[in-house]
């Protein structure tokens, strides 16, 4: 905690993700909504319409579809560092449905919070940090006077 009284952290990814190849934080993706229910409608024709499309595109998430009967439709996301995520998709359209479950494709799986600083190290430098004219010349960085250029004369 700071002393805004939110959480932060610095910045940092998760298994140095993206460093040799991506791999997509997303484990698993569960449905769970009404055969028959009003609010289901969207999680219905979302999984009639799009699911078999993501499963194709993102081969490495598994994907559950569960009708329960009495029950608002839900949506719950397991991600591989044991964050579980439940969305409520009751009165949600098929486009809602579709932009929720591609946020939970991109994200970690970590809590969002600010985030301290751009950059962090564990060994830091008592010289400040690098810019491009840290080993140049100080003459490079002073600025004269212009000269000023000749008046015509009036005559």
């Amino acid at each position: 905690m700071t002393a805004r009284g939110t959480a932060s952290r610095f910045l940092g990814s998760v298994l140095h993700n993206g460093l040799g190849r991506y791999v997509c934080q997303l484990q698993r993706l569960s449905l769970a909504f009404s055969a028959r229910g009003q609010t289901s409608r969207g999680a219905r024709g979302y999984i009639e319409e799009k699911v078999l499309d993501f499963a194709k595109q993102n081969p490495g998430v598994v994907v559950y579809v569960s009708p329960q009967e009495c029950r608002s439709p839900m949506m719950v996301a397991e991600y591989l560092n044991g964050a579980v995520r439940e969305e409520l998709i009751a009165d949600k359209s098929v486009e809602e449905i579709t932009q929720l479950v591609q946020k939970l494709v991109t994200q970690s799986g970590l809590e969002i919070i600010r985030i301290r600083k751009p950059f962090h190290t564990y060994t830091p430098s008592i010289q400040g940090q690098w810019h491009p004219f840290t080993n140049k010349p100080s003459i490079l960085t002073v600025q004269r006077p212009r000269a000023q250029a000749p008046q015509p004369n009036k005559a």
